[in-house]
């Protein structure tokens, strides 16, 4: 199990860094959008907020599939993906987020379904700008929380190493 848990906490770091590009984009388009008074930047606002959040859908999904063999399958498996990883599973692993941070990814859950169902041209910019700036603060809690599981991935890894 010690290479599983070592391979596994080198993935999730690396998507925590492309987690890290993501935002800087967003924060990016959204400054040239204002700045320059283009709409246009708003449409890159909006994929970077949904490949956010799809990014965060992917590490829960590394982590469930690899540690419990499980993926969820109804209807609304985005919702219970989310609630799935803010909840600690008894002798397998602790949760990977918060509850607090649970709910605060809820919002960017939501808009991922809003921008795979409405045209961009839709989408309203001061809404965007709240996302984004939210999404600052937001990330420096995931990124801690999920470095925290990463943490807890190595120490299991070394603890294998010693028997």
């Amino acid at each position: 199990m010690m290479t599983e848990y070592l391979s596994l906490a080198t993935r999730l770091t690396s998507e925590l860094d492309e987690l890290d590009q993501v935002l800087q984009r967003a924060e990016e388009g959204l400054r040239r959008a204002q700045t320059n008074s283009d709409d246009y930047y708003l449409d890159g606002v909006a994929l970077n907020l949904h490949g956010y959040y799809a990014g965060l859908e992917r590490i829960f999904e590394l982590v469930v599939s690899e540690l419990e063999h499980w993926r969820p399958a109804d209807p609304h498996w985005h919702q219970t993906l989310l609630r799935h990883a803010a909840t600690p599973v008894t002798g397998v692993r602790p949760a990977l987020i918060s509850a607090q941070t649970r709910d605060r990814l809820d919002t960017y859950r939501s808009f991922r379904h809003i921008v795979r169902n409405v045209y961009t041209h839709n989408l309203q910019p001061a809404r965007l700008a709240e996302l984004v700036n939210d999404l600052v603060s937001l990330h420096t809690q995931v990124r801690a929380e999920i470095t925290q599981f990463v943490e807890y991935l190595n120490r299991l890894a070394q603890e294998d190493a010693k028997e």
